[in-house]
């Protein structure tokens, strides 16, 4: 492996993000603009330091076993670079285990550092196959790094995605309790096979949806919906479940967000939310752009 030259500094803004959107399981994904703001600091030696403010202060590692500090000596290793001592800051505000990607913005934010402070210049689509590969799956990665909304798929040559602008009549909300929730406990519920009738239904809506979240926003009740994956689910996050039915019916397009427990509802216009119970907290936000690199500076 090469040498790596230490000194340079970086900085990225990474989003919050929201997969599956009912229907699009595993390819569907929003960008939301609450973002975490990652600094890593290449040092001499190899020791790696973490700091954290916001979400996860105090219960995440904070040394090479953090998910940005692995990502980054993950990275460096695809680059054919020898890792160099780091510092890394996060000052995080994606909440953890809450189904908003907050591991696949520690994952494109760890691509995206080393990459800056390789000096490497890999495009967004080598950052997007490599944070998949990680991750596991595309759905969240892809809006983390392309922003908007985004239909992500995998080939032989690994994850790729398109992005597209939500009309600007969109408006989402995430409704974030105070119960977490883990993507592999999420996983594990759901059955090996589904109904025929099922997966031709997911497959309508999530071909309406792309259309209804750009064009047509009066059709993303319908396009919302779901059959593969939240009834398996439900059991493990009654209250999201119970938020989840209210909205609905009252005729508002809303969908667990990823693996849950959060819920993603999507309003029209001025559109109003009902009253959110206990044990939620509503933020309305809007759509982002895409990871960003926000400041570096050269070896000194």
């Amino acid at each position: 492996m090469e040498a790596f030259a230490t000194g340079p500094r970086a900085t990225v803004r990474v989003p919050a993000t929201s997969a599956n959107l009912g229907p699009g399981f595993d390819s569907l994904g929003l960008a939301l603009d609450l973002c975490d703001e990652v600094t890593a600091e290449a040092t001499s030696g190899t020791a790696i330091a973490v700091e954290v403010q916001g979400e996860g202060e105090g219960t995440v590692p904070l040394d090479e076993r953090h998910l940005v500090a692995a990502t980054m000596l993950r990275t460096f290793k695809h680059l054919g670079l020898s890792a160099p001592g780091l510092k890394i800051k996060c000052r995080n505000r994606i909440p953890h285990a809450r189904g908003l990607g907050s591991s696949s913005a520690a994952i494109v934010a760890g691509i995206m550092l080393a990459d800056a402070l390789a000096g490497a210049g890999m495009t967004r689509t080598q950052k997007l196959v490599l944070a998949s590969e990680i991750e596991g799956h595309p759905d969240n990665v892809a809006p983390c790094l392309l922003g908007g909304f985004t239909i992500a798929y995998t080939t032989e040559d690994g994850a790729k995605a398109i992005s597209l602008d939500p009309s600007p009549r969109v408006h989402p909300w995430a409704f974030v309790p105070q119960s977490k929730g883990l993507t592999a406990v999420a996983r594990a519920a759901l059955p090996e096979k589904v109904p025929h009738t099922d997966a031709v239904f997911n497959l309508s809506r999530s071909a309406l949806l792309a259309a209804a979240i750009t064009h047509h926003p009066s059709r993303l009740f319908e396009a919302t919906d779901d059959r593969l994956h939240q009834s398996y689910r439900a059991k493990g996050m009654p209250e999201s479940t119970h938020l989840l039915r209210a909205l609905r019916s009252a005729g508002i397009a809303a969908a667990i967000s990823g693996a849950g427990p959060t819920v993603l509802a999507l309003t029209v216009d001025d559109a109003r939310v009902p009253e959110v119970p206990a044990g939620f907290e509503a933020m309305r936000l809007e759509v982002a752009d895409g990871a960003v690199q926000v400041a570096t500076s050269p070896n000194e």
